[in-house]
């Protein structure tokens, strides 16, 4: 079984070598305290497809980040190794992921988002010998699915959101989920970074329905004076 990952992911590995948290976001991840996390940014292939990465939503009924698209990923537990332990552990509990079948390639910058305060680490992997998943606590989880990257920068599915808040960032559509918060500013970045991101309307901003649930000032997101972050 080959585990070495394909050459369309070189550009984006080769650019990982010299990131930093504010190439993701302008929050400064402090040097101290914030609940450690991590998420699981699970590069795949399909015939037919191309590349893709992997996400769920979560369940309407949880009380925060309800019916979010969101990575795999959660809070550290002590006996995890390190972020990629947590990441790993965390997929599998959520939406059945056999460690196995993932090689790990980088853990990307510490990012906090201070509604939580959650420091985050986004695990970036590779999915060498695809399976099927699906949800595991339907409670939590409510779907599961592998978005083609070349629908994630088709012009016609991004866009900005604005949350009832007054918060902007980056959003997709794909496969009928609007991807938006954390999981869309990194995304984003990461579309940039790899040299897949095509042109889009960056003034096309849309309203995000009111949920309840507060808003992520996280990675990709800005103030509702809309300017650009990097």
């Amino acid at each position: 079984m080959n585990r070495q990952p394909p050459p369309w992911l070189d550009p984006l590995l080769g650019r990982l070598g010299t990131a930093c948290a504010e190439d993701f976001t302008r929050l400064a991840t402090p040097e101290s305290g914030g609940r450690e996390s991590a998420v699981l940014v699970l590069l795949g292939e399909e015939p037919g497809t191309g590349p893709d990465v992997l996400v769920l939503q979560r369940a309407a009924t949880l009380r925060n980040h309800a019916g979010q698209p969101a990575f795999p990923g959660g809070a550290a537990d002590p006996e995890d190794a390190d972020a990629s332990a947590t990441a790993l552990r965390e997929a599998n509990e959520e939406v059945g992921l056999d460690p196995a079948s993932v090689t790990v390639l980088a853990e990307l910058p510490k990012l906090w988002i201070p509604v939580s305060d959650f420091v985050v680490t986004p695990v970036l992997a590779w999915w060498h010998a695809p399976h099927p998943v699906h949800p595991r606590e339907p409670a939590e989880v409510a779907h599961v699915a592998r978005l083609p990257i070349a629908e994630l920068v088709d012009p016609d599915n991004r866009m900005r959101v604005r949350h009832p808040s007054g918060w902007i960032g980056p959003a997709f559509s794909a496969r009928g989920m609007l991807v938006w918060g954390f999981t869309a500013g990194v995304l984003a970045t990461l579309l940039e970074m790899g040299g897949w991101a095509r042109p889009w309307p960056r003034g096309r901003v849309v309203e995000l329905p009111p949920t309840g649930a507060a808003p992520a000032p996280s990675a990709g997101t800005d103030a509702v004076d809309e300017s650009p972050v990097r």
